[in-house]
Order: structure tokens, then sequence, then C-alpha cells
């Protein structure tokens, strides 16, 4: 195995990633990841710290043992790779991932080309594998339904997983969780500008309009090749049962899972707690299932 630094142009952004060889190689990966994060799937949180979930490098080094090479790069304006990660929109995402695709295509010494895609990576893998740019693709933590759907689903399963201090405050202050959410999401529908400020923080207003109109159903009603999708069953970022829509959807062979107990991020998540408990889940190893449903 050989892991090495690589930088890719895309529309005209420089891209940094990380391209590990496996040894003696049956296939290779790209590996999209979700939000601003870097190759590893680590997130710069306001204020400083980051928070390392390891999602695409625990999925990375378990595609290695499988004799899989991969290609992951960090998001635009994250990391090393230019841009500015707040004036992005889904269309950036799907070009750098084309590219990327391309670069490992010329790379690779082998074939067949897959892609992994966690949570907003798996629309990316989704579309190419509908266009038929990979031979195979994997979705982790996907959704099925149209963005809005799925802020409307999020918004009810988290509004009671709030901390209490911020439930209490809210209280105080008579504000309506849903009627907060309805709000900003009207300003950033009115709006054509790439970026807004909402509630004093910096917020992408055009991926998020970009989210909001996207069906993913139509890419996976087009992807006749291999696909497995995984989703953790406390997943509360998307619905689990979207598994078997997306099997519904495909046309091609399909493996769905929904594994009992576990969160968007792959970690126990007994209580239920959703993103309030990701600081202390992300202190665990990647689910072992997960990643062995993956590599076989």
């Amino acid at each position: 195995m050989t892991a090495e630094a690589v930088r890719i142009s895309s529309d005209g952004c420089a891209l940094a990633g990380t391209f590990t060889e496996a040894a003696d190689p049956v296939a290779a990966a790209l590996l999209p990841g979700s939000g601003r994060v870097d190759r590893d799937s680590d997130v710069r949180l306001p204020g400083g710290p980051m928070r390392r979930t390891r999602v695409t490098r625990a999925v990375a080094d378990a595609l290695t043992r499988a004799r899989v090479s991969t290609l992951r790069c960090d998001k635009r304006g994250v990391g090393g790779s230019g841009g500015d990660c707040l004036r992005s929109g889904m269309g950036d995402g799907l070009a750098d991932a084309r590219a990327a695709l391309a670069w490992l295509a010329d790379r690779a010494a082998v074939r067949p080309l897959l892609v992994v895609g966690h949570s907003e990576g798996a629309w990316y893998a989704a579309r190419l594998a509908a266009d038929d740019q990979a031979a195979g693709a994997v979705l982790l933590s996907a959704a099925a339904r149209p963005g809005a759907d799925v802020l409307a689903w999020q918004a009810e399963q988290l509004a009671t997983k709030l901390p209490l201090p911020v439930t209490l405050l809210l209280r105080v202050m008579r504000t309506d969780v849903h009627r907060l959410q309805r709000r900003n999401l009207e300003r950033i529908l009115a709006s054509e500008d790439a970026e807004l400020r909402l509630q004093g923080q910096r917020v992408n207003a055009r991926w998020t309009r970009d989210f909001i109109a996207h069906d993913p159903a139509p890419d996976l009603a087009r992807i006749t090749v291999p696909l497995l999708a995984v989703t953790g069953g406390a997943d509360l970022q998307v619905p689990p049962q979207d598994v078997d829509a997306i099997g519904r959807l495909a046309r091609g062979p399909f493996e769905g899972h929904v594994v009992a107990g576990l969160s968007h991020l792959f970690r126990p998540d007994p209580r239920g707690q959703g993103p309030k408990g990701y600081r202390r889940a992300v202190r665990q190893p990647v689910n072992a299932r997960v990643l062995d449903l993956i590599g076989g």
C-alpha cells in the first residue's frame, strides 16, 4: 500500500486529496464526502476546534484491506483545496466528483471504478452511477426523497432532541423551532445570494437552495450497476426507511442494510441523541459491521 498527496483541477479549482494504492488492487474507488469536510470527513466547528468523524478515512482503510485503491479529497475551501465552501453549490460538488473520478480513471492501474459516497457524497455517487461512469456504487446514510422532505423529517426528529438548556432558553424567548426554520428557509429561497447571515452565522444559501430542490429519485431509478445502501437505524439526519425506497428505485442488483442503533456517522447512539451526541460518539471507531459490508 502506498499513499500519495495529489492535486486535481476541477473547473479551475484545485482540489487536494490522497490517493492510496492498495497492494495487488482489484478495483479503485472514489470517496466523495459530506458537508464542509476534509478528505477524512473531519470538520472544523465554529470557534476553531476540529470534530474528527473519520468516516471517509475508515471507509478508505477498509477498502484498502479489501484490495481496493481509493481517492478522497478535501471539499472546496477546506483543508488544502481551493475555492469557497460557503459559496459552492451542489453543481460544484458534482463537478468536483466528476473531475476526481476522471483523475482516478487515468491514474488507477485497475478496473472497475467504484464510487462510495456518504450523506451528501451519496447524491454525487448516485449521479455518477446513473450516468454509467462507475461500475458499482455504495450509498452511505443516503436519502431517497427530495431535500425539502428530508428537512421536514429532520425537524420532526430533532425537535425533541435539543439539549435541556436550549429547550428552556427557547421557551423563555418564546421561540418556535419549526417557525424559525421556516422563516430562515423562506429568506434563503427568496434570495439569489450565494451566502447569507442567519442568527449571526454565515450560511451557504446557494447550496441550501440546491438541496431543497434536489430529488435523488430520478438518478436512483437510472442506476443499473450493482448498488449497496447502508444507513444507521438511529440516523436522525436521513430516514433509515429510505434504504427500502432506494432498493425499489434501483434497476440493477441491490443490497440494502439498516444497521440497528447506529447514527448518521455509524457510531452507536443508544439514547437517540443524534447530532447532539456526536462530540462523544466520534471517540468510538466507525462500526465494524458497516466497514465489513462495504469491504465485502
